[in-house]
């Protein structure tokens, strides 16, 4: 008797990658590795399960409810990261006299959160982190922005803001309206706001945090400031004057900015934005938020901040840190909603026609000459008729294709069809290298 059939299917908010989504999928990260390189991120990795008290109560309430959480084998109580931010914690805590501080990493991996899914947001999902710890210089906070940008930038968009804040000049309005013991609460309806809008905000603020309509509207009132920098900083100014946390965070996004300018960056680039508020416990610092320009309304692709007492639940020594994460695969929703993406299936941009099957080893070494060069090069695996292997390249996304009769191979030649042009010319093979590069822009 046959065993039925098991439905092909995947669990909801986890999906698969096809090549079209993995291949840019992979780019991004070969890009996000380039620029966290660059700036001298050393990459770690840590396991995707943790015990499960490490990741308990780090990143507040709702993220201890979105925990994936179990007993293993070993009847041990355990759960899968869901961010990278608290497992790099332990790993810091644990190898410290090992790698020596200030520590600067990238680690790009697997987290899950079992949170509702929405468009470009799974529950299984990958992270691009980047962090510097063991320094609570203003300097690091500085950096982390920098690569922010340059990461954005490197990616290829041009119209996106990177809304800065700092924790400290939050905290410092809270405590002159006397709100300082209802932070957490506060915060976290804060968070909420490009989400909800100010009115559901302020219902949670009364309703949830126990605020007076009074007490919410003041909030509201302040974090609605805008306008250029320098002019937020100056009417934050007059309303933290005599608070030490709120002047404290004034002086480090006053160097932030200054510094921003001077390495460089647009202004039109980076914002002070009172309203970012970051929902998770841990931060203490800069807070940063990174929005498109021509889609703000998919959200953060890239935040984070600084957290300066997440180590102490794991060691007596301070260690501050400060770091951000790069949204990947809420990017590639983006990406593709955008029309950015190359719209392939395959890595490589050359198809080598397999015309003559006596001819088979030329064709595959006319395909290693190519590789040897450094341009990816697939051989066709068949000796079907050549209509058949072209419709294979096009619906590849192939850009070239390399094709060889017996006419060619009696002259020493090849022929090169651009599949984009529809371009063909006969190349002596001698020639066939460069020409091809040339093609791809890879001289």
């Amino acid at each position: 008797m046959n065993n039925p059939l098991i439905s092909p299917r995947v669990l909801k908010g986890f999906r698969d990658y096809l090549p079209e989504a993995m291949i840019p999928r992979e780019a991004l990260m070969q890009t996000a590795r380039e620029v966290y390189r660059s700036y001298g991120f050393s990459p770690i990795d840590t396991p995707a399960l943790e015990y499960a008290e490490i990741l308990l109560g780090k990143g507040g309430e709702e993220s201890d409810k979105q925990l994936f959480r179990f007993q293993d084998q070993g009847d041990r109580d355990v759960a899968m990261r869901f961010d990278l931010t608290v497992p790099f914690a332990r790993f810091t805590s644990q190898h410290l006299n090992d790698i020596g501080t200030p520590f600067k990493r990238y680690h790009i991996g697997t987290v899950w959160r079992g949170e509702k899914p929405q468009k470009g947001r799974y529950r299984e999902f990958m992270q691009c982190d980047f962090d510097t710890i063991g320094t609570a210089s203003n300097i690091a906070d500085i950096e982390t922005l920098l690569v922010i940008h340059d990461l954005l930038d490197a990616i290829g968009f041009e119209k996106f803001t990177v809304r800065v804040n700092n924790r400290l000049v939050l905290n410092g309005l809270l405590e002159k309206l006397d709100l300082a013991d209802r932070s957490v609460g506060v915060l976290r309806a804060l968070d909420k706001l490009p989400k909800i809008g100010p009115d559901k905000v302020l219902g949670e603020l009364t309703a949830q945090v126990g605020l007076s309509d009074d007490q919410a509207q003041q909030i509201l009132k302040l974090v609605s400031v805008e306008g250029e920098s320098g002019q937020v900083l100056q009417q934050l100014q007059e309303l933290l004057t005599g608070n030490e946390q709120g002047e404290t965070g004034m002086q480090n996004l006053s160097e932030l900015f200054s510094a921003a300018k001077t390495a460089g960056i647009p202004a039109e680039r980076i914002a002070l934005d009172v309203a970012i508020a970051r929902g998770l416990d841990y931060y203490t610092g800069t807070i940063y938020e990174t929005f498109l320009g021509d889609l703000p309304g998919i959200g953060s692709v890239c935040s984070g901040g600084r957290y300066d007492n997440l180590t102490g639940l794991f060691s007596k020594q301070v260690l501050p840190g400060v770091g951000a994460s790069l949204g990947l695969d809420r990017l590639l929703a983006a990406m593709e909603e955008l029309d950015m993406l190359p719209g392939v299936s395959t890595p490589a941009p050359v198809l080598v026609i397999l015309f003559d099957a006596e001819k088979t080893g030329e064709y595959l070494r006319i395909g290693r000459q190519l590789r040897e060069a450094g341009i990816a090069t697939e051989v066709y695996i068949e000796p079907k008729a050549v209509g058949k292997q072209m419709k294979y390249a096009n619906r590849k996304g192939f850009q070239i294709a390399v094709i060889a009769g017996a006419d060619e191979f009696a002259s020493g030649s090849w022929q090169v069809k651009d599949l984009q042009s529809g371009e063909q010319q006969t190349v002596p093979e001698g020639e066939l290298v460069s020409h091809v590069a040339g093609l791809l822009g890879q001289e």
